[in-house]
């Protein structure tokens, strides 16, 4: 999955290389997220991958908190995403389908990151908005 926006330079066919990990805890459940915290990074997003296991998860690390939008080009697994304001906290949670390109358009323009994780996760964990992720790195300076 890939910022809409952005997306559009992606040109690549083959997933990225496994990103390195950092964990997240989520209302005490733990993630073992890749983080994507450059631009390449961010476009190639999920792409191309095959699978993604329960309890793995993709973190996007914006530049700057802003409005966000989500797509599925290239990307088959069903995924849920879930945006964060610079507190960390959880703003929006939208489940995506496969394939499907139509941006899933953040209502907030305070994003920070971005969680992706198989789809129905949170709602599976009971996680909804206004609960904090714990883990996430620095924004970078402006």
């Amino acid at each position: 999955m890939a910022l809409a926006g952005n997306g559009l330079a992606a040109s690549v066919d083959q997933p990225q290389q496994k990103l390195p990990t950092i964990p997240l805890t989520v209302s005490g459940k733990t993630l073992s997220a890749e983080v994507a915290d450059d631009e390449t990074e961010r476009e190639q997003g999920m792409m191309f991958r095959k699978s993604m296991a329960d309890g793995e998860a993709m973190l996007f690390v914006l530049d700057a908190p802003e409005h966000v939008a989500f797509w599925m080009r290239n990307t088959t697994i069903p995924l849920s995403v879930a945006y964060l304001n610079p507190t960390g906290m959880i703003l929006e949670i939208y489940d995506l389908q496969p394939r499907d390109e139509r941006p899933a358009n953040s209502r907030f323009d305070t994003i920070a990151y971005a969680i992706e994780v198989p789809q129905g996760w949170f709602a599976r964990n009971g996680i909804l908005p206004g609960v904090p992720v714990k883990g996430l790195p620095a924004l970078p300076r402006r």
